[in-house]
């Protein structure tokens, strides 16, 4: 069956599709969307003809996805968040009026540092402005100028991206912790201990790893790794009651052994600086919006001395 032309289809039936995909019911979207259900059905239809699939299909008193509704989920979500992000754009910014979500990867702790400091100044300055702030993944960090498309930006240490603008917003030193009750380490961290504990390493793939982590084989430390963990902050939960090693950012360790169960030690080499940017795609740069958001990430990301 020939589609429909995409200049014929319209805005408002993503919006529909959307509706109907997360209500999975004509009479529940229509409510949602102010419309009556006469009007939904008859957008349903359409859909029904663009895809040539039934989209809802009932099953006694309810409906469930087609296969091909299912794969459209996520899409149609993706696509009409950025629809959305298109006609939010504004020639000229005003933050004490303006309402836009900006949205940035990163990491856990990019978050519980730059991204927690920036959010609560901004609530303060555009209260009708906020944040999303979405895990990364390797496929991700692996692509980032198209990652970067969909999104305002990443936040990611110098080394995974290149030929995409960014400024500076965080620099840190790494620490390594051990359970408190960790009897096979002493009052200082020594290379044997690196050599022979077992550690448990945040990241470990082609694209994903910390610089820390990659320093410490090119010193001719092969560590033995337990687990590796895809975030920072759930790191000391798999320290504790062990004699493993792990390795955070020092805010993190800050926080991380105010409970007391976990103590940070000073690693037994020289290890390189954590130097972090916010990256973002080409096309942002002059938008008067997000010129204004790197201002803030500037003013407010780093760690207060």
């Amino acid at each position: 069956m020939a589609r429909t032309p995409m200049a014929r289809l319209e805005l408002n039936l993503l919006v529909s599709l959307d509706a109907l995909l997360t209500e999975r019911s004509v009479s529940k979207a229509a409510e949602r969307l102010g419309l009556s259900q006469p009007a939904l059905s008859a957008s349903l239809s359409r859909l029904r003809v663009h895809f040539d699939d039934q989209i809802l299909v009932r099953e006694g008193n309810t409906y469930r996805l087609t296969p091909l509704a299912g794969r459209l989920v996520e899409q149609t979500a993706t696509a009409l968040d950025a629809a959305r992000k298109v006609f939010a754009n504004e020639a000229v910014f005003d933050p004490g009026t303006a309402t836009r979500e900006f949205t940035v990867y990163g990491s856990d702790y990019a978050f519980a540092s730059v991204g927690s400091r920036v959010s609560a100044a901004v609530g303060g300055i555009a209260p009708g402005v906020r944040f999303r702030f979405m895990h990364h993944t390797p496929p991700i960090v692996e692509s980032p100028m198209t990652s970067l498309r969909t999104v305002d930006g990443m936040l990611l240490p110098h080394g995974f991206a290149s030929d995409l603008p960014c400024i500076d917003v965080y620099d840190d030193e790494w620490v390594c912790l051990v359970a408190a009750d960790n009897t096979a380490v002493g009052d200082r961290l020594t290379m044997d201990n690196l050599r022979e504990l077992p550690w448990v390493f945040t990241y470990q793939s082609r694209s994903a790893f910390t610089p820390a982590g990659r320093q410490l084989q090119m010193i001719g430390v092969e560590p033995h790794i337990d687990a590796v963990v895809e975030g920072f902050l759930a790191l000391p939960y798999f320290l504790v009651g062990t004699n493993r090693i792990g390795m955070v950012q020092a805010e993190l360790a800050d926080r991380i052994t105010a409970k007391g169960d976990v103590r940070a030690m000073r690693p037994p080499f020289d290890v390189v600086r954590l130097a972090g940017a916010l990256w973002w795609h080409p096309m942002h740069t002059d938008d008067p919006a997000h010129i204004w958001m790197r201002q803030q990430f500037l003013r407010f990301g780093r760690r207060p001395a």
